[in-house]
């Protein structure tokens, strides 16, 4: 069923200061889409950023880890909660502020992520992160992080205080130790030297440069696709990481050289290329392929589509009011009251509580918060657009309803 469009005052059946947990999904069809979307990205804040803006997250919420979890200390699971939540909610945080309810909410959670981040590098703080253990898992959630800044510099990065700013930049230089893996992992550590060239600091230049070369002449398997590394996986983590760190790794680039532009315009068509695939592959009843590992990450695999919907460069055959009512449509059936622990946490699953067995080896419950990646079009103004144009049918419904609907083709960058 589709949500309503408009934009406005937040409706009175989802009081949107609520407690976290006081919040369902048992409301009204004619509801605003935006005001659904912000309500869930609330429910799914409200834990970690209030807790941590009083110091008191890893006192409050012990980490929960996959049954099958590894031998690395589970406090790396804050950091990996508080930088996937926070790259996905940048854009939103970084919207100016207004006497709105929303406007309210925001300002209050976007203070409290600043603290977050104060807290975060200070060794003297018991939410000091995890970051110099020898788990290479921080550099993942660095890079997170780091996208954060990228997405939203004025908001998240410029308000810090000095001693802040070197305490980050500090720890992220000392991730120049850990080696990452022939795959996804060379985003990450491209990630973090691109936002320290982006501050004007010394970056590590050969680790973005192999990163993106490996991605844009070796891993490009064509259509859209890129490869995990050597060999192809039919999976999602084109969606959860490639597409968008190659994306936002050239971009922050292109002062440095000519040659990275070329790369990011290349790269930007194949992310365009593969959003036409994330939003045939919803179908008619909003449901998508739960397929490879990691799918406990839920609608994290649709950040490229979210970012070229925030970023209004979506394909020309896709339309505003078929990718929010498509992606809303989605956020409805994941996020029921079970998906959330009683202590507000998000499980570790896709939906609901019955689903831990999906939970890889690396899962803990700070690894759910990628899901955020999908809300970036909360980086619009409530007024553009994508929030107050109608609903519309998305491909599959078009095609199953014997509606016409653009055909389908091959592409080559």
């Amino acid at each position: 069923m589709l949500g309503g469009a408009g934009f406005g005052v937040l409706t009175a059946s989802l009081p949107i200061e609520a407690e976290a947990s006081s919040l369902d999904n048992k409301t009204s069809v004619n509801e605003n889409d935006r005001t659904y979307w912000v309500s869930v990205l609330h429910k799914m804040a409200a834990p970690i950023l209030g807790n941590i803006s009083k110091q008191q997250w890893r006192k409050n919420m012990p980490m929960e880890v996959s049954p099958t979890f590894d031998s690395r200390d589970p406090g790396v699971g804050y950091l990996e909660a508080f930088g996937r939540l926070l790259a996905g909610m940048a854009p939103w945080l970084a919207l100016p502020d207004d006497v709105t309810e929303e406007g309210k909410l925001r300002k209050k959670l976007r203070d409290q992520a600043l603290l977050g981040i104060q807290y975060g590098v200070d060794p003297k703080s018991p939410d000091y992160f995890t970051w110099r253990g020898p788990s290479s898992q921080t550099l993942v959630d660095a890079a997170h992080l780091a996208l954060a800044f990228l997405r939203a510099p004025k908001a998240l990065w410029e308000p810090l205080g000095p001693i802040t700013k070197k305490r980050v930049v500090e720890e992220f230089k000392l991730l120049r130790k850990i080696k990452p893996n022939e795959s996804n992992w060379l985003l990450f550590a491209a990630m973090t030297e691109t936002f320290l060239y982006s501050i004007g600091e010394e970056c590590a230049r050969e680790k973005i440069d192999y990163a993106v070369n490996k991605f844009d002449q070796e891993w490009y398997v064509g259509d859209g696709w890129y490869s995990d590394g050597a060999h192809f996986s039919f999976d999602h983590y084109n969606g959860y990481v490639i597409h968008c760190m190659q994306v936002e790794s050239l971009r922050h680039n292109i002062p440095a050289g000519g040659k990275y532009k070329e790369m990011y315009e290349r790269a930007y068509k194949r992310m365009q290329r593969y959003a036409h695939h994330l939003e045939r592959m919803i179908s008619p009843e909003g449901h998508y392929v739960v397929v490879g590992r990691s799918s406990t990450y839920k609608n994290a695999a649709f950040q490229p589509l979210a970012t070229v919907a925030l970023e209004n460069k979506l394909p020309e055959d896709i339309s505003k009011g078929q990718v929010r009512a498509a992606l809303t449509t989605i956020l409805r059936h994941i996020y029921i009251d079970k998906t959330f622990a009683p202590s507000g946490w998000l499980r570790m699953g896709v939906v609901g509580d019955k689903q831990s067995n999906l939970a890889d080896y690396y899962t803990n419950a700070g690894s759910m918060y990628v899901a955020s990646l999908s809300f970036l079009p909360l980086g619009l103004p409530a007024n553009d657009e994508f929030w107050t144009c109608a609903p519309q049918p998305w491909t599959s419904q078009k095609c199953w309803n014997a509606e016409q609907f653009p055909k389908d083709y091959y592409v080559s960058y």
